[in-house]
């Protein structure tokens, strides 16, 4: 299940601000909020925007400016998905690890094409 989508932004404070006014008007709060990355959570409480800084500090763009986060039952889940998706040809974007401030645990791919995404698990929320 796709859980939420991640857009990359050059101008971050703008981006939230956007993002705060427009999605209040159909879920009404964040669920993560930090220094370069806050998510909004819908009504069932679960995530589904969120804007951040690049982490590879390069300038936001359409390759380098989207994600795509699948949902999925376990860590070890997590861990096998991602080894599939290498096996087929992906290629490594971030090692797997706690996430969110010990909200998720993800492993994060590149596709053939380039598009980045991530499998993960939630650990607690």
């Amino acid at each position: 299940m796709i859980w939420y989508v991640t857009l990359w932004t050059n101008n971050f404070d703008m981006a939230v601000k956007f993002y705060d006014a427009l999605l209040w008007e159909i879920w009404g709060s964040r669920f993560l909020d930090m220094e370069n990355f806050v998510a909004w959570t819908n009504k069932a409480g679960e995530p589904g925007v969120s804007v951040i800084k690049p982490f590879d500090g390069k300038v936001a763009t359409a390759w380098n400016g989207s994600m795509t986060a699948i949902k999925v039952d376990s860590n070890d889940e997590v861990d096998r998905l991602y080894k599939k998706a290498i096996e087929l040809g992906a290629t490594d974007e971030w090692e797997a690890g706690i996430r969110g401030e010990g909200a998720f645990y993800a492993w994060y791919f590149r596709d053939l094409d380039g598009n980045k995404l991530n499998f993960f698990h939630v650990n607690s929320m």
